[in-house]
């Protein structure tokens, strides 16, 4: 089996994803982009709790980085169109992730993406995210309802964790843009220095 990283949120999703992932036997390590000050502390709370379930049912370690990204979420509401943020964003999470899977010798990224349940899992959307990286990414959740994932999240016992309070990202735009045009995000792109907010996230990294 392969070697994979996976993007955690704190969500109902990604944990379920990351479920199907372990039990096909697959090995993982955890990636999750610190939004603070944007939310609170209670995403990463909560990441910690789904990857002490998972632990304990795999029996596998599941190293967690977690990648400081509120300074990058700064830079692109200060200078990029607000409308596409939430693709400028996932962008630069996957990079943090890409090079987490470069350190790290994965071959793979996966992410709890289920198609159309939000802004930015779009199809034009996903595709104009993931064109910033190179690895292949998974998406174990892509054809399901959110029904079907609460079910499951509820059957493995990360459901609770989930749905407990907190505060929802306050950097998403108040009208996400639903479809994006790779060109139009290269051009944002270029409002911004891509290369040094990646090292300089990628660099202050830490492993939980």
């Amino acid at each position: 089996m392969a070697r994979g990283v996976m993007l955690m949120s704190g969500g109902i999703d990604s944990p379920v994803a990351m479920h199907y992932l372990l039990r096909q036997g697959h090995e993982l390590l955890a990636v999750h982009l610190d939004n603070r000050p944007f939310t609170d502390d209670s995403p990463l709370a909560k990441i910690l709790d789904h990857l002490e379930l998972l632990r304990a049912r795999y029996q596998q370690p599941i190293p967690l980085y977690v990648l400081p990204h509120g300074p990058t979420q700064v830079t692109l509401m200060r200078s990029t169109d607000r409308h596409v943020g939430c693709v400028l964003c996932r962008r630069f999470m996957w990079r943090g992730a890409e090079k987490i899977a470069e350190r790290e010798g994965a071959t793979f990224l996966a992410t709890g993406e289920a198609l159309g349940q939000v802004a930015s899992q779009t199809l034009s959307n996903m595709r104009s995210a993931t064109a910033a990286v190179r690895l292949p990414i998974v998406r174990p959740l892509i054809g399901f309802d959110k029904a079907e994932i609460e079910a499951v999240a509820k059957e493995i016992g990360t459901y609770g964790i989930s749905t407990r309070p907190g505060v929802c990202c306050q950097a998403v735009p108040d009208r996400p843009a639903t479809r994006s045009d790779l060109v139009q995000i290269l051009r944002e792109e270029e409002r911004v220095d891509v290369d040094q907010m990646l090292d300089d996230c990628v660099r202050r990294a830490v492993v939980l």
